[in-house]
């Protein structure tokens, strides 16, 4: 079972589906955004008032929705399988009101990413592991995104993922067989 682990929302079930995703569990979710705060914190960064999350592979919207139960104004949600499209749109039906999020049905390998960015303070990327070369993604994300935004990458440790050179390693964290690398662009 699933549910959102702080914010107003704590404990809230969300909805799931047992094929096609892998749900960020309790404990790298509290990891990632007690690590995003404290780097807010210490740097001055407005990550929640007026602020967006973007969820790039969101699957059923765990990572996004718990922005949302954290005090995100709002969440845009990329994900492109019409069975787990169904559960994250019952999940933000239950947790979000209708101006809080969007939802792009789109094969993020292709996209063009075409948002607006202006104020997106937050980007989780959760693909598939092992599955995408996010190299063409990372650089469509730094050609869009402020330098203020945090970016969240999860995968698997077997992925070979090349950084482009704007990305600036704040910290990475290891979880058995996932890591989270947590970057800034220069």
């Amino acid at each position: 079972m699933i549910r959102i682990t702080g914010g107003k929302f704590k404990q809230k079930k969300l909805a799931s589906i047992n094929d096609f995703v892998r749900p960020t569990s309790s404990l790298k979710r509290e990891a990632f955004f007690s690590i995003i705060e404290s780097y807010a914190v210490k740097n001055s960064i407005e990550l929640y008032k007026n602020k967006i999350f973007l969820d790039l592979f969101a699957g059923i919207g765990t990572m996004g929705l718990e922005a949302i139960s954290r005090g995100m104004s709002e969440v845009v949600f990329f994900e492109n399988n019409i069975e787990v499209l169904k559960i994250l749109r019952k999940n933000c039906l239950s947790i979000c009101n209708n101006n809080q999020f969007k939802i792009y049905e789109e094969d993020l390998i292709d996209s063009k990413l075409e948002i607006e960015f202006k104020n997106i303070s937050v980007v989780y990327i959760d693909p598939p592991y092992t599955k995408y070369n996010l190299t063409k993604l990372l650089e469509n994300l730094s050609n869009n995104i402020k330098n203020t935004s945090i970016i969240g990458l999860e995968t698997s440790v077997k992925d070979n993922i090349v950084i482009p050179e704007n990305y600036n390693l704040l910290q990475k964290k290891t979880y058995g067989k996932t890591i989270i690398y947590f970057f800034k662009l220069f």
